[in-house]
């Protein structure tokens, strides 16, 4: 093994070492997108390609991958510098644009998974998923719910999110009260989620986006990277309707 993943040993063969760094991941949208490919790329997966349109604004610094120094700077170009700097080894490419209908069908040929932490502005999310499908790619799809981090893993022959809606608008909070409904059937209910969701309904109308912490952020990240390492490994994940979703916070106990 890699003396630089020796501390993985016992947790992952050199076998499977070899498996992960040799493993081609997307990444659509350098939000959360960012912290998930710090700790991918710590765990040995070293074939990471960004795709990102957007600057690093001053209130992301509360929960995604970037320093005061990045404000005004492209994401990817600054996600990929930090990359470098950790493994200047690693093959990290990235495409300083948005994905659209003009280029989504480029921008995913080729990978083994991609993961969408694409903005729902646009049903342009729906498009990624459809493609990769198409493409025969898995795909995760991380959120930052606060003190808890969520990832849902679709697959080409798995149900898709549209099941849960067709529409962009409010994605992400009927993808919230979809865990809810969820963990409520399964005699397994978080409260705090759903006080939660009330306090963010009763916000305001100039409320841009959901309220997010830097906890979510990197509590996501570790579980797609065990997600990743999992299907490049042939072990089994849980796939959609089934999720993941990891916090401190426990009404049972």
């Amino acid at each position: 093994m890699d003396h630089r993943y020796v501390s993985n040993r016992i947790y992952v063969t050199p076998e499977e070492q070899h498996q992960v760094r040799q493993f081609n991941i997307l990444l659509g949208g350098a939000g959360i997108g960012s912290v998930i490919a710090e700790c991918a790329l710590r765990f040995g997966f070293e074939r990471i390609t960004i795709v990102d349109g957007d600057k690093v604004d001053m209130t992301n610094l509360n929960r995604q991958n970037y320093t005061q120094k990045d404000a005004g700077k492209y994401k990817t170009e600054a996600l990929a510098e930090r990359l470098l700097q950790i493994n200047p080894h690693a093959m990290i490419k990235y495409h300083t644009c948005f994905i659209d209908s003009q280029n989504v069908e480029q921008l995913i040929a080729g990978y083994q998974v991609a993961i969408n932490a694409l903005d729902y502005t646009s049903d342009i999310p729906f498009l990624f998923d459809r493609i990769c499908r198409q493409e025969n790619i898995p795909v995760l799809h991380p959120y930052n719910l606060g003190w808890a981090g969520f990832v849902t893993v679709v697959k080409p022959d798995s149900q898709q999110l549209t099941l849960i809606s067709e529409k962009a608008e409010g994605f992400e909070l009927k993808m919230a009260e979809y865990v809810t409904q969820y963990l409520r059937f399964w005699h397994t209910p978080q409260n705090w989620i759903d006080e939660l969701i009330l306090e963010y309904k009763n916000e305001t109308a100039e409320a841009k986006s959901p309220p997010q912490l830097s906890v979510a952020s990197w509590i996501a990240a570790g579980l797609c990277t065990q997600i990743m390492y999992h299907l490049c490994t042939g072990k089994r994940v849980k796939i959609f309707p089934k999720f993941y979703l990891a916090s401190v916070l426990n009404d049972i106990n």
